[in-house]
């Protein structure tokens, strides 16, 4: 499949699949698109305590990257775990442009680490945030109770439904410790359903640029959702 290099709307680089027209951030705005939606509705629900946090769909490391920043920033610890079926080349890796958009140049190490460390090994990228990425697909994770939160970033319910299933849903369910949070840039009646069948309580939000809405689901008999 084709696969190229494309600039978003605030200047940040994601990574484009013509022959689905679909990307793996906003065109939006992809920086703006992860600190709507996985930092101010998820990580910061967090703030002041460790957390453990899964992403489906580790992809160009964005998301990772943000949340080590936010981590830096804070002086919060947090145990970051990716899961992702293809990891992207090296050569994509290279031209994106996160580190000079997000003005992190003394953090391009870490960046680089981010995506040079080995898959399946707990790696510290820094006192604060330790990472682990997986080579798996969603359908195999089998986590219990492990994660407060979870940034569920799969690819679109238009171009892979599957991922977006009740039986995915029902493995983030498990994987989520009580009171835990899953966001997600989607918001379609169909993952609403798949989410509030495998147990979920469902909310939606105001969404990042370019969306209405997004949903914020939990793990809790106690929510005002």
């Amino acid at each position: 499949m084709k696969r190229e290099i494309i600039r978003t709307a605030d200047g940040s680089t994601t990574i484009h699949l013509p022959d689905w027209g679909e990307s793996y951030h906003s065109r939006h705005g992809a920086i703006q698109e992860a600190y709507h939606v996985f930092i101010k509705n998820g990580l910061s629900l967090f703030e002041g305590r460790p957390v453990s946090i899964l992403e489906i769909g580790f992809g160009t490391g964005l998301n990772a990257f943000i949340t080590f920043l936010e981590s830096q920033r804070f002086k919060q610890t947090i145990d970051y775990t990716g899961v992702e079926a293809y990891p992207i080349p090296a050569t994509e890796v290279v031209q994106l442009n996160y580190v000079e958009s997000l003005q992190a140049e003394a953090y391009r190490s870490e960046f680089q680490k981010i995506h040079e460390s080995a898959w399946e090994t707990p790696i510290a990228v820094s006192t604060t945030f330790t990472l682990t990425k997986q080579q798996r697909f969603f359908h195999e994770i089998d986590d219990v109770s492990k994660y407060d939160l979870i940034y569920f970033d799969a690819f679109g319910y238009r171009v892979q439904p599957e991922l977006w299933s009740a039986s995915i849903f029902a493995k983030m369910f498990a994987a989520l410790k009580s009171e835990g949070v899953l966001v997600t840039y989607a918001a379609r009646s169909p993952i609403k359903r798949a989410m509030t069948e495998s147990g979920f309580r469902v909310g939606k939000l105001a969404g990042p640029p370019g969306k209405r809405e997004m949903f914020r689901a939990l793990k809790s008999e106690n929510s005002s959702y």
